[in-house]
């Protein structure tokens, strides 16, 4: 499909919604317009709110703070779950003995670690990051687990058989197996990242856009709550983008979808 029509498409969709929005708020079709506004807003009301909101410096702090978080959280967790991806699926034995305490530990709420982060870290930028650390942790394990796994024996064999080093097939072999892998998970783990950053702030803190989120819904300003969630979606929409981006220099040799073999 052209770029642009599905460019237009999605506008469209984005269009409608707000058109639906505010026909549902502005007139009294589901109830008395004042009480439907106390719980939904308007969208004019809110996107208001949101360029005022933009326009003071007060925001772009707690934006920076929510970035820091954010890009530890990702980096830190997508490390260690690179380093220990490769480390469980080249040692059987080691994947096996701590497979039960892996699966244990990914089916645990994180919710309910982001108390004992509080009290374990303070009410910083560090216990947010742990709880972002956690979401992404697991995300980019199972991806390169997996990706180091699905390594065709047969490539294997050959590579041992012309000469080929442990270090060369973890560079020639394994790494390019799991870079594909890994790379599919960089835009779950990054929202996932926020995700953790954001609950951290929302359950506390004293900075930061959950925060923010969280002093709104205090004083029941429905407005600056959806005005607060408005900030965040255009910030997760520029960081995945920034994300799309360094994938795309990274993969480069990634060949493109419907062409020659």
């Amino acid at each position: 499909m052209n770029r642009l029509v599905l460019l237009a498409l999605q506008i469209g969709v984005g269009l409608v919604g707000l058109g639906l929005w505010h026909v549902f708020t502005a007139y009294p079709i589901l109830g008395e317009t004042r009480q439907i506004q106390f719980f939904f807003s308007t969208p004019g009301a809110v996107l208001s709110r949101a360029w005022a909101e933009m326009l003071t410096p007060e925001i772009w702090g707690h934006l920076w703070i929510t970035l820091q978080e954010t890009v530890l959280a990702f980096v830190l967790g997508a490390a260690g779950g690179i380093a220990f991806g490769f480390l469980f699926a080249r040692n059987a034995l080691l994947a096996a003995v701590f497979d039960p305490y892996i699966k244990a530990a990914n089916a645990l709420p994180r919710v309910v670690l982001a108390p004992i982060f509080a009290l374990w870290f303070g009410l910083g930028i560090w216990s947010k990051v742990a709880l972002g650390f956690t979401l992404v942790f697991f995300i980019v394990f199972f991806n390169v687990y997996q990706g180091v796994r699905e390594v065709s024996p047969v490539v294997l064999n050959n590579a041992r058989m012309l000469g080929m080093s442990e270090r060369g097939l973890l560079r020639h072999v394994y790494w390019p197996s799991a870079l594909t892998w890994m790379f599919s998970s960089l835009h779950t783990a990054v929202g996932f990242a926020l995700v953790g950053a954001v609950v951290g702030e929302y359950l506390g803190s004293s900075a930061g856009l959950g925060y923010k989120i969280h002093e709104a819904e205090s004083v029941f300003d429905v407005t600056g709550v959806f005005a607060g969630m408005l900030i965040l979606t255009v910030f997760v929409i520029v960081i995945d983008a920034l994300v799309t981006l360094i994938e795309n220099r990274l993969l480069v040799w990634r060949p493109q979808a419907g062409g020659q073999g």
